[in-house]
């Protein structure tokens, strides 16, 4: 227009991510195992019997019974662009499960997703390593972009995801219907800009000298990652 130029971004030196595969991922407290619905449903559901809260924002209805979850668990796996793991402790196996989901190599983007904690699993060390390990292993793999979204409505996702370094993008109004409900969807994400100083936050909070005998923390994780963060939350209380 009158010759003035316009931006166009910065050029871009990148040809596609690998396939995030089916590898173990093993940490300290943690080992997530590719899903096997038929292996690992069971287990968890022993887990997850008698508490439905925990289906709340998933997209399923919570699962009558132990086949119920193999099921959901098979659609799952099924999805081409999808890769889970279940998550599994060393004294109890199985106890929860998360996934890769849209997927997209050519673009460097994918997404962690689909997770459900068992309440034995909720609120651990070996929940925040879990996600530390599949956010680890994309950007290995070469991804440019990890992404979380969520229920705008569900402030514990949103408060995790920010927890671990994720830097608010905003809200999708009337995204999706769920459940026969309006979903608003909270965006938010992690570049690989951002990874090598959340990665040296994870290693540091996860070390074992950041802990005392009784398992309690020396330094937040929050307080490591928030340095981190291009945008915040506006719903959560900013850290002092």
């Amino acid at each position: 227009m009158n010759g003035e130029e316009r931006p166009v971004g910065p050029s871009v030196d990148f040809v596609e991510a690998k396939q995030v595969g089916d590898a173990v991922l093993e940490g300290r407290s943690v080992r997530l195992e590719p899903i096997d619905p038929v292996r690992h449903g069971p287990a968890i559901w022993s887990h997850m019997d008698g508490h439905d809260y925990i289906w709340d924002y998933l997209y399923e209805e919570p699962p009558l019974d132990e086949a119920g979850l193999v099921s959901i668990l098979e659609a799952a796996k099924a999805k081409p662009d999808w890769q889970g793991f279940a998550i599994c402790l060393p004294d109890l196996g199985p106890v929860g499960y998360a996934f890769y989901l849209n997927i997209v190599p050519g673009m460097g983007s994918i997404e962690v997703g689909n997770i459900n904690f068992a309440p034995v699993l909720q609120r651990t060390v070996a929940a925040t390593e879990a996600m530390f390990l599949m956010m680890r292993a994309a950007f290995e793999a070469g991804y440019r972009r990890y992404e979380w979204k969520c229920n705008a409505l569900n402030l514990p996702s949103r408060r995790a995801a920010q927890r671990y370094g994720f830097s608010w993008e905003g809200i999708f109004r009337q995204h999706l219907i769920v459940k026969g409900r309006n979903r608003d969807t909270a965006w938010l994400a992690i570049t690989d800009g951002d990874w090598s100083d959340l990665r040296c936050a994870f290693e540091t909070w996860l070390a074992p000298d950041n802990f005392d005998g009784a398992g309690q923390q020396y330094q937040a994780l929050r307080d490591l990652t928030d340095r981190v963060l291009v945008n915040r939350d506006p719903a959560q209380e900013p850290v002092a």
